[in-house]
């Protein structure tokens, strides 16, 4: 992160850190309560301070992407299973390996066109990890531009994929603050094949499209036999537990060209 001008005559906190570093080893010092509060990581890692670290994982992210004059994004969300075309592994690939490509090939498209505007707008995030997430940010990536990765840490260990461009590559502690980072700036949401994190993503994002909690935007899910298997969408409508408007509030889609022709063609999509 760069940093800013300072309008103020006072002493950085930087230069605190360093002159920490070089004061005298005593039995004072070397206890907890000496250290910077900012810097002790015992501290901030406290129960009393979850608000605080709500905060930075909010804020660390919106500002490193504010400086890299990020715009707009359009996101990619799918299973971390599913793999490319010629590396099936497990029962997934068996018949969803098609969407790897497609997740690949839409992110390429959409980032030859993002590169217009110099790569400011409608940049592709992910969450940055393996499957469907790496075919969005390789897509990114052959077609020479930037993608955003939202990383979160796992019980099991989850290094960001190759593709994720390294100064956009975030790592979360809180899944609400990712979340909230996959929406904020987004100018399309495209959900492919997944599982429980794809379904809790998708289903976060569109509750806050029918409540208005969020302006409505392309709503793309890949798939339509994995989705209407996965998901009896007409029996909630007739249930009444949605409204049957509600199905309205997002499309099936096959192909990447598919999508295109849709966010192209969206009143707020891409700015020509």
């Amino acid at each position: 992160m760069t940093e800013e001008p300072r309008s103020h005559p006072f002493r950085h906190s930087q230069q605190d850190v360093e002159a920490a570093d070089r004061i005298p080893d005593t039995p004072q010092t070397r206890a907890p309560a000496y250290r910077l509060a900012f810097t002790d990581s015992d501290f901030m890692c406290r129960e009393e301070l979850r608000p605080v670290r709500l905060q930075l994982e909010l804020l660390k992210p919106q500002m490193i992407m504010d400086e890299r004059g990020i715009e707009s994004t359009i996101v990619l969300m799918g299973s971390a299973r599913i793999p490319a075309m010629g590396e099936e592994k497990g029962k997934a690939a068996d018949t969803l390996a098609v969407w790897y490509e497609e997740a690949r090939k839409l992110a390429r498209m959409i980032t030859e066109k993002s590169m217009q505007s110099y790569g400011r707008e409608n940049v592709i995030v992910t969450g940055g990890g393996p499957g469907i997430m790496e075919a969005g940010n390789r897509g990114a990536h052959e077609a020479g531009g930037h993608s955003i990765g939202l990383n979160i840490v796992l019980p099991h260990e989850q290094a960001p994929n190759a593709y994720v461009t390294p100064d956009l590559c975030f790592n979360f502690h809180y899944f609400a603050v990712r979340k909230m980072h996959f929406l904020m700036r987004a100018r399309a949401i495209c959900i492919f094949p997944g599982g429980f994190g794809t379904l809790d993503e998708m289903f976060e994002s569109l509750t806050l499209i029918q409540t208005g909690r969020m302006r409505r935007i392309p709503f793309l899910l890949f798939g339509r036999e994995f989705w209407e298997k996965v998901i009896n969408w007409q029996a909630l409508a007739d249930a009444g537990t949605i409204s049957a408007d509600d199905l309205g509030l997002f499309r099936f889609v096959e192909s990447a060209e598919e999508a295109m022709e849709i966010i192209g063609n969206w009143s707020d999509g891409f700015r020509e």
